[in-house]
């Protein structure tokens, strides 16, 4: 499956923006991007998730399949966030088994939204 892990890139997570720094939100698609991606998966840059009071966020889609937002995120957990995004890529239609989920993918779930009818 072609799946995409958008990761938002202006997430502050609560941290005031000091000039000249990367937010935390671009730290974390720099440390997602610094790794390889696992097979079937592109990780893309977005500006916004509308996730601001729970960032930083990710979001993973694929066509057909259910779509998932998740929070509370920070570049200790890239290699959590690429297992479960390896796993979901691994998947026909998104859903992977809740104990097959990383800690954080079952914990800090914010949405789950549902393929769209061809």
């Amino acid at each position: 499956m072609n799946a995409t892990l958008f990761v938002c890139t202006t997430c502050r997570a609560g941290e005031p923006a000091v000039d000249g720094q990367p937010v935390p939100g671009a730290r974390l698609y720099a440390a997602l991007a610094a790794e390889p991606a696992p097979e079937g998966l592109t990780i893309t840059p977005v500006e916004c998730l509308s996730a601001c009071t729970n960032g930083c966020a990710v979001a993973l889609s694929a066509p057909g399949c259910w779509s998932y937002v998740y929070g509370r995120l920070g570049e200790g957990d890239v290699p959590d966030i690429l297992a479960g995004a390896a796993a979901y890529a691994a998947t026909p239609d998104g859903l992977v088994p809740w104990r097959e989920r990383p800690q954080i993918f079952r914990k800090q779930s914010l949405a789950r939204i549902p393929p769209q009818e061809r």
